[in-house]
C-alpha cells in the first residue's frame, strides 16, 4: 500500500466540541441578613432615598421673577440654582469643580474604607436593595424564593410575580418622574405631566429613567456591577495592602470544616463552612475566596457570620473590616498595625481642601454683573459712502443681582469713536443709559464708528458700564477692524 492511500485511511481528527464563550446567568437569591451593617444599609437607603424624591419639593426665595424651586438646573433659564448658589453658564467651572472634588472623595474614601461607596450609597446598590425588599415582600426570604421558582405556574406563583413587578414599576416611575422635577418646576410639572401638557423632554427623560431603573435593579443587579461599571477596574489602583476591606481573616478560619456535635475546636478553625456568607451576598460571592471584583464591601456577610459566630459560642469578627498587612501579621504572631494616614490619603485630602477652598472663595468673592461683547465675524467691517468705518457687536449684559439696574455706556481708545446703541434713545444729554432686568441677561446691538483716518487695521478700544446707583464700574476691552 503506497503512501498516498495510507494517509487517505485514516480518520480524521476529532472535533473539539464549540466553547460556550458566554455563560448564562445564574440567579442570586440574597438571603435577609441581621445585624448592624444590615442596619446602616437600611438607614442610608431611607435617607438617600428621601433626599432624591424629597429635594425637588424644597423652596427657597429669591424674589420675583426667578424660581424658587431650592434646586433646580434651569436650562431654559440658563442657570443652575442649589438653594442660596446661583450658578451661570459662564460658571459651568464651578460645577466641573464639584465632579473633581466628588471624584477625589470617592478616591479617598476608597483608600481607606474599600468600596464602601458601592455597599452603601450607589444607586444601583440603593435601587437594587430597594427592589429586593418588595422581592423578598411577594415571595418570602430566600428558601421560599426559590421553592417558588421551581414550582409550576399557579394563582400563587402569578399573583406573587404580577404584584412584585407592579411595584417595581410603579417605583421605576417614581424614580423617573423625580429625575426630571430636578430640571422643570416641581409644581408645574406635577399639574401637567398626566393631562399631556409637560414639556416632551419631561416625557421623554422620564420614560428613559423608568425603563433603566426597572432594567438594572430588577432583572441585571450583580451584572452592572460586574460587566456594566468601570468602578470595580479603577479601585485597583487607588486601594493597596493597607486599605480596611471586607475581610476573611484565614489566619483564624483556617483550617476550615462542619462543626459535629461534641467536636472541640482544636487544630481547626472558626469557619464551620455555614456558607451564611455566601447566602446574605447579593453577589453571590463567596468572601472566603479573597479579594474580588465583585465584592462590592456591603458588609452583610460580616452580620451573616457574625451571628453564627454567636451561635457556636465562639468571638465575632471571623470576617470584618481589615487590612490585608494585619491579617498576614496575625498569622506569624505579630503584633498588626494599621496606617489609615499614608501618603496617597494625605494626598487626596490636600487637593479636596485645596480646591473646595479656591471654590469657596471664587464663590463668596464674584460679581454681581457681568460684561460680554462679541464682535461680528461676517462682515468683520463695513465701510460708510462717507468713508467712515463701521463695525457691529453683540453686548451681552448679566446681571445677577434681584435689583434691576441702569448702566452709563462710555467708550475710549480710538479717536473720534461713537457708538449707537440699536433701539435705544440718547438721554437730553446725550448719555447712553441701559436699563439690566434683576437674575436676568440682556443683550443690546452695538454699532461702532470711527471716521476716515483714524481707523486702520485692528485697534483696540475700552468699553466702560457705570451703575449710574451704585457708581460700580465694569469695563471690557475689545478690538476694532478697519482693514485687513
Amino acid at each position: 500500500m503506497n503512501r498516498v492511500s495510507l494517509i487517505s485511511s485514516k480518520s480524521p481528527p476529532p472535533v473539539p466540541p464549540p466553547q460556550d464563550l458566554y455563560s448564562k446567568r445564574k440567579q442570586i437569591y440574597p438571603k435577609l441578613a441581621h445585624g448592624k451593617f444590615r442596619t446602616v444599609k437600611w438607614a442610608a437607603m431611607a435617607i438617600l432615598l428621601g433626599i432624591y424624591y424629597l429635594v425637588p419639593w424644597l423652596r427657597w426665595e429669591r424674589g420675583a421673577g426667578v424660581p424658587d424651586q431650592a434646586v433646580l438646573a434651569d436650562f431654559g433659564g440658563e442657570r443652575f440654582f442649589f438653594f442660596g448658589i446661583e450658578i451661570w453658564p459662564q460658571e459651568a467651572y464651578y460645577l466641573a469643580g464639584l465632579m473633581i472634588l466628588a471624584a477625589l472623595g470617592l478616591f479617598l474614601v476608597t483608600s481607606l474604607f474599600g468600596r464602601v461607596w458601592c455597599g452603601y450609597a450607589c444607586p444601583q446598590t440603593v435601587w437594587t436593595d430597594l427592589y429586593i425588599w418588595v422581592e423578598r415582600a411577594f415571595e418570602g426570604d430566600r428558601a421560599k424564593r426559590m421553592r417558588l421558582d421551581h414550582q409550576p405556574w399557579s394563582f400563587n406563583k402569578a399573583w406573587r410575580k404580577v404584584g412584585k413587578h407592579i411595584v417595581w414599576l410603579i417605583i421605576a416611575f417614581l424614580t423617573g418622574g423625580a429625575f426630571i422635577l430636578y430640571f422643570h418646576d416641581a409644581r408645574m410639572i406635577a399639574q401637567t405631566f398626566f393631562i399631556g401638557e409637560a414639556p416632551l423632554s419631561a416625557y421623554w427623560f422620564a420614560g428613559i429613567l423608568t425603563f433603566t431603573t426597572y432594567a438594572l435593579a430588577g432583572t441585571m443587579r450583580e451584572q452592572v456591577c460586574t460587566y456594566l461599571c468601570p468602578w470595580p477596574r479603577i479601585q485597583a489602583a487607588l486601594t493597596d495592602e493597607h486599605a480596611l476591606n471586607v475581610t476573611y481573616r484565614y489566619d483564624r478560619g483556617e483550617p476550615r470544616g462542619p462543626l459535629r456535635k461534641g467536636e472541640g475546636w482544636d487544630g481547626r478553625g472558626d469557619c464551620i463552612d455555614c456558607k451564611q456568607c455566601v447566602q446574605v451576598c447579593p453577589m453571590g460571592i463567596d468572601i472566603r475566596d479573597g479579594s474580588q471584583l465583585e465584592c462590592i464591601h456591603c458588609a452583610l456577610c460580616i452580620d451573616a457570620c457574625d451571628e453564627m459566630m454567636k451561635k457556636v459560642g465562639r468571638p465575632t469578627g471571623l470576617i470584618a473590616y481589615d487590612t490585608d498587612v494585619a491579617v498576614a501579621q496575625r498569622a506569624v504572631g505579630e503584633t498588626p498595625k494599621y496606617r489609615l494616614v499614608r501618603a496617597r490619603t494625605v494626598l487626596y485630602a490636600f487637593l479636596i481642601v485645596s480646591i473646595a477652598s479656591l471654590m469657596a472663595f471664587g464663590l463668596f468673592s464674584r460679581g454681581t454683573f457681568e460684561v460680554n461683547v462679541l464682535k461680528d465675524r461676517s462682515p468683520p467691517y463695513v465701510r460708510l459712502s462717507n468713508g467712515d468705518i463701521r463695525n457691529g457687536y453683540t453686548l451681552k449684559l448679566v446681571n445677577k443681582s434681584g435689583e434691576a439696574r441702569e448702566m452709563l455706556l462710555l467708550a475710549s481708545g480710538i479717536q473720534g469713536l461713537e457708538i449707537e446703541v440699536v433701539g435705544l434713545e440718547d438721554t437730553a444729554d446725550d448719555r447712553l443709559i441701559l436699563p439690566v432686568a434683576s437674575h436676568g441677561v440682556d443683550r443690546y446691538r452695538m454699532l461702532v464708528t470711527v471716521p476716515e483716518g483714524k481707523a486702520d487695521g485692528r485697534q483696540y478700544f475700552r468699553l466702560t458700564l457705570t451703575d449710574t446707583a451704585t457708581g460700580e464700574v465694569h469695563t471690557n476691552r475689545t478690538s476694532f477692524m478697519a482693514g485687513d
